[in-house]
């Protein structure tokens, strides 16, 4: 099953996992934007933020806190729905006190499809928004 439309932020450091969450995310039907840095995520934000409908971020690179990152983007964009993934765990209670159904954690390592369950899920909460 694909879909139409829907451009997602990646945010890694590592350029393999960059590249396969790519893929994979545009084999689904999403246009994919990658960023290495935290600092690269945000100007992709910044520079357009209504462009994205999701963020996937790695919640364990320099730079940009996840949590700042992760409310910088939301403020800049009142329907962008953010995905932190990590391998260790993850305090997220006031990031998703502060931003309610905007934000989900999911264990690193994850399969194919429990990223694309995750991202449907989220994304069915910003249409029922509208």
């Amino acid at each position: 099953m694909t879909n139409t439309g829907g451009h997602i932020l990646v945010v890694d450091d590592e350029p393999p996992l960059l590249k396969m969450l790519s893929t994979y995310l545009g084999r689904l039907g999403y246009k994919v934007t990658t960023a290495g840095s935290t600092e690269k995520a945000w100007d992709e934000i910044a520079a357009a933020p209504e462009r994205f409908v999701m963020a996937v971020l790695d919640a364990t690179m320099t730079g940009i806190g996840v949590e700042d990152l992760a409310s910088r983007m939301m403020a800049a964009n009142q329907r962008l729905r953010v995905i932190v993934a990590s391998g260790y765990p993850l305090d997220m209670t006031a990031l998703q006190a502060a931003a309610p159904g905007r934000v989900i954690f999911l264990h690193k390592p994850f399969t194919p499809e429990m990223l694309a369950g995750a991202v449907r899920r989220m994304l069915a909460t910003q249409e029922k928004a509208v």
